[in-house]
């Protein structure tokens, strides 16, 4: 029989890694209830989860996208399902029939200022005040869980109105009660800005790299998003990965999905852009890039075309003497 000790380390290692059965994991329905804060699930399910009318839980989907919401009871609800409005589903970046995680956040703290500003194209037109028309009746006594960056869509005065929470106090994510300072002073938001963002890359963007991903996800994803895990077993992750094939394959696309999948600061190096003919230049360039990537860590450092600056040897007489130059930048810069 094993010990206790390891068995704890086996849990450590293996917890991540193994597939299991998780109650928390529920697919996304449509609602009944339009209420932008708030999610359904069945009763059974709330008493598995130990959840109660009325609590604030945080919900996880795709592309580390979060928000919190407040959780009612739906008879009509199935015990694998989350019901959700469309709002809720485009802050987490899911459809109807994905998968999103559900977890207690019981310390949602109340908000002592917020600070939303509305998108441009929603607000053409409109002359009235939009705190007194749209904001003060939407959030008036009714303790509405927020989080940085939601978009929320609020009817009234014949129209409907979408903004987007810019800041929170506490940050990330707030409760706003009536004694809470609601700021929306500022320029509208741009809709191209917000689009992008919407558009970013994420690891169901990429067709045909599953084992590569997998690959990928083990050796990049789990450092970065669980690094007490290795520590804990000892093993040190790998500092880097190569990824080879023709143009076109996929290589920039799966280094900004995990990028954005695990949050990381993604800094990209040009291989013959940043070559220089000046003596010390090239290694100069390549130290500041690590330097850059250092002050935003963690960051994912993708270096393109790298043949262009690191060519086979028999291709040029002076490939030693410079490969020994990048490989000092490099190292001291690891």
């Amino acid at each position: 029989m094993a010990s206790g000790a390891d068995s704890k380390g086996d849990d450590l290692s293996t917890a991540i890694l193994k597939q299991k059965n998780r109650p928390n994991r529920l697919i996304v329905d449509e609602a009944i209830n339009e209420d932008n804060s708030v999610v359904s699930l069945s009763q059974p399910k709330m008493d598995e989860l130990q959840l109660f009318r009325g609590d604030t839980v945080l919900l996880k989907g795709k592309k580390r996208r979060e928000a919190v919401c407040i959780v009612l009871s739906d008879d009509t609800c199935s015990d694998e399902k989350i019901r959700m409005n469309r709002v809720v589903r485009n802050n987490l970046r899911v459809r109807l029939g994905d998968v999103i995680s559900i977890q207690p956040c019981p310390d949602v703290k109340y908000g002592k200022r917020i600070h939303v500003l509305p998108i441009d194209d929603t607000v053409e037109g409109i002359t009235g005040n939009l705190f007194e028309v749209y904001l003060k009746p939407y959030f008036l006594e009714a303790y509405r869980p927020i989080r940085k960056g939601d978009i929320f869509l609020v009817r009234g005065g014949m129209r409907a109105v979408e903004f987007k929470v810019v800041e929170t106090d506490p940050s990330p994510y707030c409760i706003v009660a009536p004694d809470t300072v609601i700021h929306c002073e500022g320029e509208p938001i741009k809709r191209e800005d917000e689009e992008e963002s919407l558009n970013e890359v994420g690891y169901d963007d990429i067709g045909g790299c599953r084992k590569q991903l997998a690959q990928i996800k083990e050796m990049v994803e789990l450092p970065l998003r669980h690094p007490a895990l290795f520590k804990a077993i000892g093993v040190k992750p790998p500092r880097g990965i190569l990824l080879y094939g023709p143009p076109g394959t996929g290589k920039t696309l799966i280094a900004r999905a995990v990028a954005n999948e695990t949050g990381a600061f993604f800094f990209l190096i040009n291989g013959p852009e940043i070559m220089s003919k000046l003596a010390g230049e090239s290694e100069s360039n390549l130290r500041k890039a690590f330097e850059e990537a250092e002050k935003n860590a963690p960051a994912i450092i993708f270096i393109d075309e790298l043949d262009a600056i690191a060519p086979k040897r028999e291709k040029t007489s002076c490939s030693g003497r410079l490969m020994a130059r990048w490989s000092g930048a490099l190292y001291h810069s690891c």
